[in-house]
């Protein structure tokens, strides 16, 4: 369930950074600026720069309504990271078993 993000990823002129433009807006026109993975999740910008970290190829992150800048660690390949934006808002994927709860 969810809807996938359509995403177009472009290379900036300076290396080690890639751009990521949304079909829709994360902050509105507020800016989110993360150097390290945050804390709190408490909004999408966050919770997408959280998810980027943790590939451990991202070295900071910058989000400005539909668009994610990303500052990659030095060698590291950006391919994967695309599949993430992609699937910010992807709660159900075919094939996932439901959690049981325990009594």
């Amino acid at each position: 369930m969810g809807q996938p993000v359509a995403v177009t990823v472009t290379q900036s002129a300076e290396p080690g950074r890639v751009r990521f433009e949304m079909n829709r807006s994360l902050t509105g026109q507020g800016h989110e600026q993360y150097e390290t993975a945050p804390d709190r999740q408490d909004t999408f910008g966050a919770v997408l720069a959280a998810r980027l970290f943790a590939t451990g190829n991202v070295r900071a992150v910058h989000v400005f309504s539909s668009v994610v800048t990303v500052d990659m660690v030095p060698g590291s390949d950006s391919a994967s990271l695309a599949a993430i934006v992609t699937d910010l808002y992807q709660y159900w994927k075919p094939g996932m078993v439901p959690a049981v709860p325990t009594a």
